[in-house]
């Protein structure tokens, strides 16, 4: 009986024992397969991310491939994308692809501040062209004699008012348009045409732009070769203007939006708002 039970014991032993070592077969094939799978995915998803960074890089490099950018639109929004996306380029090169993503978004952050701010640039050209042309158009009495018109432009005028006050760079642009193309015909009682670029007559007012964007101050713009070309000047500037000013104490705050007169200090000639596209000769 003791024999039995010892052939017994042995036999489960022998059973648990090929029972244990397919378990631990098995459990080591389960290893190897997860292994080989955690590999497919990681593989899969830097393929992905690489490509993923490619893109964003080519995206963000466009405009350094293009033509060669000039004016406004090479502005330091503009040349830190293009620093940015070399950056990226550099850090992808090197396997730093978290680098290189984080390059490659700030470089499309940069570049949209770019776009803005040609944007805004644009409408302010826009803007100051209409505002010359508005107000000339106002001097000649085109309110009896082109009411029609005249009518309808200063409709478009307040909406590019407005929109300017609220930075939508688009509609000011719009708006600021229709009110040149509304007053083209306009004309003087004797036949005469507004100032023009070249025509010999400095212009009589000014308006004040973003600081960030223009750094103006009563100094600056009496520097400017079309004001006096002499930043020593700025108090012509100062009292002419002293009673539109926020505090007439302080001349050191000009604010945007706001109208500017020059007056002539040399019997020079001077009509209408500046025109940023105009080359003023004195």
């Amino acid at each position: 009986m003791k024999k039995s039970y010892t052939l017994l014991f042995v036999l489960f032993l022998f059973i648990a024992a090929q029972v244990f070592g397919q378990t631990e077969e098995l459990s080591e094939t389960e290893t190897e397969i997860e292994a080989e799978f955690e590999a497919e995915i990681e593989t899969e998803i830097e393929a992905e991310f690489e490509a993923e960074i490619e893109t964003e890089i080519a995206e963000d490099s466009e405009t350094e491939t293009g033509p060669e950018q000039t004016g406004i639109a090479a502005n330091e929004h503009y040349l830190q994308s293009v620093r940015l996306t070399q950056a990226a380029r550099a850090a992808y090169e090197e396997g730093d692809y978290e680098a290189s993503s984080a390059y490659a978004v700030a470089a499309g952050i940069a570049a949209s501040r770019s776009d803005e701010y040609v944007a805004m640039r644009l409408a302010e050209n826009s803007f100051m062209k209409a505002h010359s042309r508005y107000t000339w158009a106002g001097s000649v009495n085109a309110a009896s004699r082109y009411p029609d018109q005249y009518g309808e432009a200063g409709y478009h005028y307040d909406k590019a008012v407005d929109a300017k006050e609220e930075e939508n760079w688009n509609e000011v642009r719009e708006a600021s348009e229709m009110v040149l193309l509304l007053l083209a015909a306009v004309r003087g009682p004797d036949g005469q045409e507004p100032p023009g670029p070249g025509s010999g007559v400095l212009p009589a007012q000014y308006t004040v732009r973003l600081w960030r964007n223009s750094g103006d101050c009563f100094s600056a713009i009496a520097g400017w070769s079309w004001v006096y070309g002499d930043v020593t000047k700025w108090r012509l500037l100062y009292e002419a203007n002293k009673d539109k000013l926020p505090n007439p104490e302080n001349p050191h705050l000009i604010v945007p939006g706001m109208v500017i007169d020059i007056p002539s200090v040399q019997g020079e000639s001077r009509r209408g708002m500046w025109d940023p596209a105009a080359s003023y000769k004195k």
